[in-house]
């Protein structure tokens, strides 16, 4: 058997999610597996580095899955492609390097939450695709304020009260906070992340940057470690998987912004970035 790995991007507004569910409702997983198995002539299912919730894009998920089936990269690419709805995309296709494993494999997942941040209206062209907010945010405050996160820490403040994960323990590699025009634009790496933590951060920096918080409060909460306490979790629209870093090994494309990753970020593994 071969395995072969996807980078894909999808527009989640019509989604209910990255992952297959009962009752036939529609999932970027069911589209991508039926169409690789059309090219693969045999039933196939994929794996990827994270799953998105209902309303959330990628730039750059990553999946593998296994086959016996002969297929140049070119051809699974193309005719994945010709197989799937127009609003899912596979932006490169290769054959699996080792024990290549798209999720346990990962040594960075990286997320961008795109605010558009106007006082006047929502966006009839982006409405899908930003979160909106009308109060004036202060994106130097909210940068100031983000830095708190990172390094190892315990996210109990920010994760889903439903979230299934083992430990709320997570390794932030870096958060930036920019303005470009009317959008606010939050770049976020960590070595994994817990069930609505970039929404739940995204929520917090939203009050400070607005006035209503002040820039110690991501600290606090990190220390409170208490969800109750870490105010609203922001929608999912504005919410992007921009892309995932593995190790050299692996011979993965890699997204630019993980040049800001710590130059030992190599040595981690599954393991040491989840503890």
């Amino acid at each position: 058997m071969t395995r072969i790995v996807l980078g894909i991007e999808y527009d989640g507004s019509e989604f209910f999610g990255w992952q297959w569910q009962k009752g036939g409702v529609r999932t970027v997983q069911d589209e991508v597996q039926k169409a690789a198995s059309q090219v693969a002539n045999h039933a196939v299912s994929v794996i990827c580095t994270g799953r998105t919730d209902t309303g959330v894009h990628a730039l750059e998920q990553v999946v593998h899955f296994e086959t016996d089936a002969v297929r140049s990269e070119r051809s699974w690419l193309l005719g994945i492609n010709a197989n799937l709805p127009a609003d899912v995309r596979i932006i490169w296709a290769q054959e699996a390097i080792g024990d290549f494993h798209a999720r346990y494999s990962a040594i960075a997942r990286f997320y961008r939450y795109i605010i558009l941040n106007r006082p006047a209206t929502k966006s009839a062209l982006q409405r899908d695709r930003v979160t909106w907010c009308h109060a004036p945010l202060d994106a130097d405050k909210m940068h100031l304020a983000a830095q708190s996160l990172v390094g190892r820490h315990d996210f109990t403040s920010f994760r889903a009260l439903k979230c299934q994960s083992l430990s709320p323990m997570r390794l932030m590699y870096f958060i930036d906070v920019y303005r470009q025009g009317e959008q606010v634009i939050i770049d976020i790496s960590a070595s994994a992340f817990l069930h609505h933590m970039v929404r739940n951060i995204a929520g917090v920096l939203i009050a400070i940057g607005s006035g209503e918080q002040p820039i110690e409060w991501t600290e606090e909460l990190l220390i409170t470690k208490n969800r109750q306490k870490g105010g609203v979790t922001a929608a999912p629209h504005g919410l992007y998987l921009g892309g995932v870093y593995y190790p050299e090994q692996y011979k993965m494309p890699k997204h630019p912004i993980f040049e800001k990753l710590p130059a030992n970020a190599q040595r981690f593994t599954h393991k040491e970035t989840k503890r």
